[in-house]
């Protein structure tokens, strides 16, 4: 078990102002797996300070130096990631073999893009009489959620530094001791002190400070709508920055002229991923009302696919959710939509057969459900999916832009023009044509109750900064 009993703060590791610690629950085995502290108001209020006191001269600092720093960063994580795998694997449920690719791959991947960015990043431009210079925005409070706990972190840590910003980050109470494995290698690369500064605990304290406080300049939040709209009335009392990357409800949107099969087979695997605890999961497949019955047939079939298991097994192709309350949620959400009159095509509310510890739950697709029904408009956050069926194009844009949100979606269809046509109409931030796969260069974010702001590439680093212009005189002619 770990224990994790101090801050990183202003470049050193510090007791806690509270003594308060909370324990990190093993998804699998339900046992805990470590204790971090429960960080206090004040702890907050000495981060965002050390992080001010740092900011002149780290926004200063040249930006072939900070991408140095960054570099030495993904690299000690680069030499820590089967640690980082099996820590992740155990506090989000992700199996052993995908949280190596995507849950400490896509860390170390983004911190290396960050330092190459900033090779060929433009700073300044000039415009007619005016020289246009982007500056970092100031202090960062970075507030990031469970489900792909280091990644989230990197998408705005490494960005945020790249640009000239200094960190305060608190990480996910329930998925956090990765963030502790960070920090120790931030220290190791000898960031200077306040630039980067950690403080766990819980959003109603830590993060309600983060987002008041008026030396801080920005909050950039990943989480629930809920918790962004409160962040969001936070930040305006002192007119900050906010980022948002918040829920979703994806439409898969299967046209009349599609491959059926990898239609199906591509939609499934975009809803299941990290067991459906992806903002962007498609949990809504939009299929042709003709072709119902042979979708049905075909998801059933895929599904069985689906191996519910120990996430350190090389074979589980689906491990736990993250916590007994998430699991409680899930089911209950399978149970209503079939009370509610969906069709069961696969899965179920019963927990999966001989797995009685964990928080496991069937893969599950509901079938024939209603557009307006609850499982059709709002966000689950666990392995179901629901079809539901269309009777035209025009039919199929309807449905999947009748939600508040609007963060991922597909388009499948044997005509890509056709599909790109219909991925243009769609009200969402990012839309996969026939299956194509995710870019980590590409802007990631939502319309609507999504959020707003972008993540990812340069986009990310963008948000960041500010635009300053220099009007000059011209010499006379």
């Amino acid at each position: 078990m770990q224990q994790r009993d101090k801050l990183f703060i202003n470049g050193k590791w510090v007791a806690p102002h509270g003594t308060g610690l909370i324990n990190v629950i093993h998804s699998t085995t339900e046992a805990v797996m470590g204790r971090i502290p429960e960080g206090h108001a004040r702890d907050a209020e000495d981060a965002i300070q050390a992080a001010r006191a740092a900011f002149d001269s780290w926004s200063a600092t040249p930006p072939s130096v900070r991408a140095d720093y960054i570099r030495k960063i993904a690299e000690g994580l680069k030499a820590r990631s089967e640690e980082l795998a099996q820590l992740i694997a155990g506090e989000v449920g992700m199996p052993i073999k995908m949280a190596r690719a995507i849950q400490v791959g896509g860390p170390v991947y983004n911190w290396t893009q960050a330092a190459k960015l900033l090779e060929t990043f433009v700073f300044e431009e000039e415009v007619g009489n005016s020289l246009v210079v982007r500056e970092p925005v100031g202090v960062v409070a970075a507030i990031t959620p469970w489900n792909y706990p280091l990644n989230q972190i990197t998408l705005k840590v490494a960005p945020a530094l790249a640009a000239g910003c200094t960190v305060v980050l608190k990480p996910s109470e329930v998925a956090p001791l990765n963030a502790f494995v960070l920090a120790e290698v931030i220290e190791a690369a000898g960031l200077p002190p306040g630039v980067f500064n950690l403080v766990t605990g819980y959003g109603p304290v830590v993060g309600e400070v983060l987002a008041s406080h008026p030396e801080v300049d920005m909050v950039s939040f990943t989480g629930s709508t809920r918790a962004g709209k409160r962040v969001s009335e936070l930040g305006a009392q002192s007119v900050k920055r906010v980022a948002l990357e918040l829920g979703g409800k994806s439409a898969s949107v299967i046209l009349d002229d599609a491959d059926l099969a990898a239609a199906v087979k591509g939609t499934v695997g975009a809803c299941f991923l990290n067991s459906g605890q992806t903002c962007s999961a498609h949990t809504r497949m939009l299929v042709p009302r003709a072709r119902y019955d042979e979708v049905k047939a075909i998801a059933r079939k895929v599904v069985e696919g689906y191996t519910v298991g120990d996430p350190l097994l090389e074979t589980s192709r689906l491990g736990p959710l993250i916590s007994a309350a998430q699991k409680d949620r899930v089911t209950g959400y399978i149970q209503r939509g079939i009370n509610e009159g969906a069709e069961l095509v696969a899965g179920g509310p019963e927990a999966p057969e001989g797995l009685d510890k964990g928080f496991f739950v069937k893969p599950t697709v509901l079938g024939n459900v209603d557009p307006k029904a609850t499982v059709a408009q709002e966000e689950i956050f666990g392995p179901v999916l629901s079809i539901i069926c269309y009777d035209t194009e025009e039919d199929a844009v309807r449905i999947a832009n009748d939600s508040i949100y609007g963060l991922g979606g597909g388009v499948w269809s044997g005509d890509e023009a056709r599909a790109i046509r219909v991925a243009r109409r769609i009200r969402t931030g990012q839309v996969d044509i026939n299956g194509g796969p995710f870019n980590m260069q590409a802007p990631f974010g939502g319309y609507k109750q999504s959020g707003n702001g972008r993540e990812a590439g340069k986009y990310g680093l963008e948000e960041f900064l500010e635009y300053k212009s220099l009007q000059m005189r011209k010499p006379a002619a």
